[in-house]
């Protein structure tokens, strides 16, 4: 049979590599179990309440791994988003992090981020989850993103979103029906429209 530890770490592997405590928790790993792992060294503390297994490849993006584990109600949004699905040739110098905009600020020191206030409705659509590098995160769709950049145009740049909805274009089952359901989210949908239409 096996040990406590040991079937712990299977289910965290199963996981993905990492596990926050509630999940643990909700899996049946003891907190005991949980933190014995933690001062063997097999497990480490990315951030509050996230653990990784070690051994598995180095988190690419470190300040993700980070924010995702301190802010769990945060979206990763705008570019951010469009690095993660390789829509931009940005790079990201911030993480861009969309919250409810009833929410209470969010700090996580050390870590640069622009957080924007999206209304309740624009906050819940289009909301997905993603491993990067092994680390789950919340993240909006290609599409919603692509009607979140169109909204936030003035301050992103146009040419932002001109670049990442051609990239999009050429993906096989790019949907601009999609990204017009987001607009309408946004309440953007008519004046996003000629750009989809010149593109369909």
């Amino acid at each position: 049979m096996a040990s406590p530890t040991d079937e712990a770490i299977k289910i965290i592997t199963g996981h993905g590599g990492t596990i926050r405590t509630g999940e643990a928790l909700a899996r049946g790993i003891h907190p005991r179990t949980l933190y014995a792992l933690r001062d063997n060294g097999a497990l480490e503390l990315v951030a509050r309440g996230l653990y990784r297994l070690v051994g598995l490849p180095p988190v690419g993006d470190p300040d993700l791994a980070l924010v995702a584990g301190r802010i769990p109600q945060g979206v990763v949004c705008l570019i951010s988003s469009l690095a993660i699905y390789e829509l931009t040739t940005q790079i990201p110098h911030r993480i861009d992090l969309a919250i409810p905009r009833t929410a209470r600020y969010p700090v996580c020191a050390g870590v640069p981020m622009t957080i924007y206030r999206f209304a309740i409705a624009s906050y819940q659509a289009g909301v997905t989850r993603r491993d990067v590098d092994g680390v789950r995160i919340r993240i909006y769709a290609p599409e919603k993103t692509l009607a979140d950049c169109f909204k936030y145009r003035n301050k992103i740049g146009l040419d932002v979103f001109l670049e990442a909805l051609d990239a999009y274009c050429k993906r096989p089952g790019a949907s601009m029906q999609k990204i017009l359901e987001y607009a309408r989210v946004d309440r953007v949908e008519t004046k996003i429209r000629p750009y989809l239409e010149a593109r369909a």
